[in-house]
């Protein structure tokens, strides 16, 4: 009977976070209310920060105390980031004195630091402890509600960070021992101004739960757990997403934004990709007196500059994921060219034959191109070289530029390296056509 209950505990709960992004937030509060208090500490411990604090708000204020001081340190500061600015005073001073003084140091640093991601509490130890005294004074730091206790960190009286032991070797080892006889010295650590994607590229390389945060003088500030972490790689891949696609990051999920929000991320992007698509008409324009004499060129302009397009928004995705990865630094770049340009050179190869034997081909059972239906196929099969080459080049060269000029390389989205491709595609291909056809059709 009693596993019944909890099944129909968790079916509740489940029910409530998949209905939560459609829920209003009269009837989120209605939902939150019907849970039992055992359930409703899951739920609100596992809500997004922005979903918390929309809840705290809505919730009468005597119930807010309760649910602020539930929160750890971190926990509690990204919910009063996360909530009205108006807010955010009152929800400090919800916290005891201890906490208060935590969570104000947390909001001194940016959120997307390693100061503003850490837990301040952790596990520390005096490295002139014997082994026996550290385990019980570690049980004794247990009951104080710590972030985890994998791992004790030994500091001096000022701060120090001196080093780093597990809770496997302190067991193992005998109990008059020192503690600065089994600490590891050599600690990999992170400044409390690096920032956070750099963060999760050193969990990535140490394959490491926990990280201590410590400032310039090495004194030790917090920690950075893998759970931390799983939240900012999932932002960032969302924000690099979301800029790829050509727009801006939302910063919220999708459903939460108004229609008018959403237009601003959106509109900003679209206004300077139309500008952009301006200078392909003028390219166009330009080329006129030519289009007029071979209208057959105008066949091929999507073909073209389409397929130059595509080639840039390949290489730019896989460039910018690699940054993302750390697989790619700036020193990288030159390399990256030489690649692209090979690669650039073969595909533009394999489509080129492509567009010339569809030219010539398809001449031959309808001879819509005339007898320069083989030039005309060298044109095509010239430029989707140039093109592609050349979209190739630019769609990996642009996130590097970026990167250099200390922007988020995710700028480099796929639909502005597109729109750069299509003006010089067309530049491209009616330079090759001038040259091919000059005296035959031109």
């Amino acid at each position: 009977m009693a596993t019944d209950e909890r099944s129909d505990d968790r079916l509740a709960i489940d029910d409530l976070r998949n209905a939560w992004v459609v829920l209003s937030t009269d009837e989120r509060v209605l939902g939150f209310g019907l849970l039992s208090p055992d359930q409703a500490e899951e739920f609100f411990l596992n809500l997004p920060p922005a979903d918390a604090a929309e809840l705290l708000a809505a919730l009468p204020s005597q119930d807010r105390r309760r649910w602020m001081r539930l929160l750890a340190p971190d926990d509690a500061a990204d919910l009063i980031q996360a909530a009205p600015e108006e807010m955010r005073h009152s929800l400090l001073e919800l916290l005891d004195e201890s906490t208060r003084r935590e969570v104000s140091g947390l909001l001194a640093y940016k959120e997307d630091r390693a100061g503003g991601i850490m837990n301040p509490r952790y596990a520390r130890l005096r490295p002139d402890m014997s082994v026996d005294e550290a385990i019980t004074y570690l049980r004794r730091q247990a009951r104080e509600n710590l972030e985890m206790v994998y791992y004790a960190y030994v500091v001096a009286p000022d701060g120090e960070l001196l080093g780093v032991v597990s809770f496997r070797e302190l067991f193992s080892a005998r109990p008059d021992v020192n503690v600065r006889d089994v600490m590891h010295t050599d600690v990999i650590t992170v400044d409390e101004q690096m920032d956070q994607e750099a963060v999760t590229h050193i969990f990535a390389e140490h394959d490491l739960i926990a990280i201590p945060v410590v400032d310039a003088a090495r004194k030790m500030k917090g920690i950075v757990t893998y759970d931390d972490i799983v939240d900012v790689v999932e932002q960032e891949a969302t924000e690099d997403i979301q800029k790829i696609g050509g727009t801006q990051a939302l910063g919220a999920p999708y459903l939460s934004l108004t229609m008018m929000e959403m237009i601003k991320k959106r509109v900003g992007w679209l206004a300077a990709l139309f500008i952009g698509e301006l200078l392909t008409a003028t390219a166009m324009a330009y080329f006129e007196d030519e289009i007029a004499r071979a209208v057959v060129l105008a066949m091929f302009v999507p073909l073209i500059i389409s397929s130059g397009g595509n080639s840039g928004s390949q290489a730019t995705t896989l460039v910018i994921r690699a940054m993302a990865l750390g697989e790619l630094r700036l020193r990288d770049w030159w390399r990256v060219i030489q690649r692209e340009l090979i690669t650039g050179l073969a595909l533009g190869t394999v489509l080129g034959v492509m567009g010339f034997v569809r030219v010539v081909g398809w001449n031959m059972i309808k001879p819509v191109y005339g007898e320069h239906a083989i030039h005309l196929g060298l044109v095509v099969f010239f430029s989707l070289i140039g093109v592609i080459t050349f979209g190739t080049l630019m769609g990996s060269l642009l996130p590097f530029v970026l990167r250099r000029c200390r922007i988020d390389p995710a700028a480099a989205s796929a639909p502005f390296v597109a729109t750069l491709v299509d003006v010089t595609g067309l530049v491209i291909y009616f330079s090759v056509a001038i040259l091919f056809l000059s005296g035959r059709l031109l």
